[in-house]
């Protein structure tokens, strides 16, 4: 009986925020409730949902300070010198021009915002590519790729929400796959480099003349808020940090409320600039922060009630045995179309912990199950559930169908080269 309560909840939870009847947020609060109320389980409900909220408070503060941090870097102008060096590197060569995007979009994917991301990386790099006569997919589609591996660290979504899912810190799920994510870029860029090849023996290397050079390098009317005397200090800081967040000697939550008031305070001494940039930022931080302090409620009460024991003892029935050495492997292919035809709030909230509680009962561990299941984000960036993307091939002038032909096996390649990488890392194992 606990069983198909589960399973009706989590169907219902994944066709109203997949019709979009509900928001995230309000199926993630509500819909729990309600099954728990049908459940019998009135007067616990309570003292469920505190300990769920309790327990992925400290991820979704950690969400909340690195999109704030990521998003005053960027105010500060941090990548500023890298896009100015790019366009003045590349120059007519398409092949330097592919492997730059690759290069740009995975450094300004670091704050895990595609929306910034692939504004940024088109705005910078659209000229040249319309000048030269590129292929505009392949902009789209190396943009995507880089994000799609970056969209993996817990400040992207995807992370954030399977740690809320299965009550796991970032030291446990992110820091063991940041190797795999390194090789997921180097997949990136010899994608670009292979890419690039191939328009630079289409079109030849163009010679721009000055006035082409200084058109197309022609910045936009520079934002008060530019930091650029500070670059330096910036990029020191942002490495100070990367570095302490790999070491993982201390919270992840504590560096980056750390480093963002460091950051705030070196960039922007006066109070009223500091409440600007923190107001700039607040609408991306509370959209992530609240679907991941909600998804307590929800797997609060799936715990709290047994429905996710239950459910996962239907699916052990179910699985053959004989794959069960096989389960990580097989969901991290998985969750590269799962996360394509539903949102990674459906998958990571709602299918994801009735997967991992399933794999523990063969000896799988849920952090294993979990760092799998990151490993379809390549894939999922291309969906048309994904808000960022409709941006994108807004901004580069093409059809949503042309760039999923285009890029969709080289997204699924990526999947498959990170899975194997998990595999020799021993980020995920077999048997």
């Amino acid at each position: 009986m606990l069983s198909l309560l589960g399973f009706s909840m989590v169907a219902v939870f994944m066709y109203l925020i997949m019709s979009k009847k509900l928001s995230p947020l309000v199926a993630l609060t509500l819909i729990p409730i309600l099954f728990g109320i049908i459940g019998g389980f009135t007067s616990s409900l309570g003292p469920m949902m505190l300990e769920g909220v309790e327990g992925i408070a400290a991820t979704a503060i950690m969400i909340l300070f690195a999109i704030l941090y990521f998003g005053v870097m960027i105010d500060a102008g941090l990548f500023d010198p890298l896009i100015n060096f790019i366009l003045k590197v590349v120059k007519g060569d398409p092949l330097k021009i592919v492997v730059g995007t690759s290069i740009l979009s995975m450094m300004v994917a670091l704050d895990g915002d595609g929306t910034t991301t692939y504004m940024i990386t088109v705005s910078a790099l659209l000229p040249l590519y319309k000048r030269l006569g590129m292929n505009r997919l392949i902009l789209a589609t190396v943009a995507m790729l880089s994000m799609g591996v970056m969209n993996i660290t817990p400040w992207g979504g995807a992370s954030a929400m399977a740690m809320a899912a299965l009550n796991l810190e970032a030291s446990e799920l992110f820091i063991p796959i940041i190797p795999v994510m390194g090789v997921g870029l180097v997949y990136a860029i010899t994608v670009a480099f292979i890419l690039g090849r191939k328009e630079r023996k289409r079109l030849g290397v163009v010679q721009l003349d000055n006035q082409t050079q200084r058109e197309i390098s022609a910045a936009e009317e520079v934002p008060a808020y530019r930091r650029p005397k500070l670059v330096w200090v910036n990029l020191l800081l942002t490495i100070i940090l990367l570095v302490c967040l790999i070491l993982d000697f201390v919270s992840l939550t504590i560096l980056f409320m750390v480093a963002f008031a460091v950051a705030l305070m070196i960039n922007y001494p006066r109070m009223s600039d500091q409440q600007e940039r923190m107001a700039a930022h607040a609408k991306n931080g509370l959209a992530v922060t609240t679907i991941v302090i909600a998804a307590g409620i929800f797997t609060g009460i799936m715990s709290g009630t047994e429905m996710i024991d239950a459910m996962a003892n239907t699916l052990v029935s179910i699985i053959p045995e004989f794959m069960s050495p096989y389960l990580a492997v097989i969901i991290a292919i998985i969750s590269a179309p799962f996360t394509f035809f539903m949102s990674n709030n459906a998958f990571y909230l709602g299918v994801l912990p009735i997967l991992a509680e399933a794999a523990q009962a063969y000896g799988v561990s849920k952090v294993e199950i979990g760092r799998a299941a990151l490993l379809g984000q390549p894939v999922h960036v291309l969906s048309p559930l994904v808000a960022a993307a409709h941006l994108l091939i807004g901004m580069v002038g093409i059809q949503f169908g042309e760039l999923q032909r285009y890029a969709m096996l080289w997204a699924f390649g990526s999947t498959i080269v990170m899975t194997i990488a998990a595999l020799i890392f021993g980020v995920i194992s077999i048997g």
